[in-house]
């Protein structure tokens, strides 16, 4: 078997399939799709964007998980200041099902229904997990991206999950006041949480340019290139069985250039991510 150190270079790079672009709109939900070229019977994840922030700017990461066979939706709605968390992760529910309940592309790809998942980034990772939960069964993977805190939060649907979960968070986000990657995880037992030790939380989105001016950080490739890589392992193990790449969704698996979290950071409260912030 390849080295989970072999395969992180190889996921992190394009796979082997040619990727077709299209629109969700043709269905009547706002968004992009990306599918291979051809097949019948694949697996799908539908993906969440972050606040403030298009689905247009994760079309590298939709494109990057087409090309190794994972049909990949992105609903573009809940975009404005004040979105609501529970309408997005309704809309990852109704891209999944245009994209199990219609042939694709010129009619030669077809999304098999029991091979589904639900991913986002931010904002967009905590409304998977309420996806997650409202679907249930219907889902075999979800992956909260650098989870954002959220009301209502994303901790109370993830108590009740018994679905294994991906979490993936960025150093040192567990003292500031917009993540909730180690609160989520504490809540959610069978939940994988990985950090990931040269990221920034905010650099998955593609071409951000204004983040800088409000405060956020821009694209970071380096990001993007580990989040694809871990995303996507993950995602064919949990939805088509690859024992090839079982380490990625194995909670004891040490992964390259990850780290899992301290038991001590789950217990921070707000109060001490506050303090911390104000002595800084």
């Amino acid at each position: 078997m390849a080295s989970t150190k072999r395969l992180l270079s190889a996921l992190s790079r394009r796979g082997p399939h040619r990727v077709l672009r299209g629109d969700l709109a043709f269905a009547g939900l706002p968004g992009l799709v990306y599918t291979p070229a051809s097949g019948f019977n694949l697996p799908a994840v539908a993906f969440a964007h972050d606040w403030v922030t298009s689905a247009e700017h994760y079309a590298g990461t939709l494109e990057h998980l087409a090309s190794w066979g994972i049909v990949a939706v992105a609903p573009d709605t809940e975009r404005g200041l004040a979105p609501s968390v529970l309408n997005l992760s309704f809309d990852l529910g109704t891209a999944l099902d245009i994209a199990a309940g219609v042939r694709l592309g010129p009619g030669q790809i077809s999304v098999h229904p029991g091979k589904l998942a639900v991913a986002g980034h931010g904002f967009g990772g905590s409304a998977a997990v309420f996806a997650a939960a409202g679907m249930g069964e219907r889902l075999k993977g979800v992956a909260a991206i650098f989870p954002a805190i959220t009301k209502p939060p994303s901790e109370q649907p993830a108590a009740g999950l018994k679905l294994q979960g991906l979490i993936l968070s960025a150093p040192g986000e567990a003292m500031t006041l917009r993540s909730n990657a180690t609160m989520l995880s504490h809540a959610w037992p069978s939940a994988i949480h990985r950090t990931i030790v040269k990221a920034e939380a905010a650099g998955l989105g593609e071409g951000r340019r204004w983040a800088k001016f409000v405060g956020l950080s821009g694209t970071d490739r380096r990001t993007q290139k580990a989040v694809r890589a871990l995303l996507t392992g993950y995602l064919l193990f949990r939805l088509t069985g690859d024992k090839t790449y079982r380490d990625f969704a194995d909670p004891q698996a040490q992964l390259p250039g990850t780290e899992v979290p301290s038991e001590e950071l789950a217990q921070i409260t707000v109060e001490d991510r506050i303090t911390a912030l104000l002595r800084r």
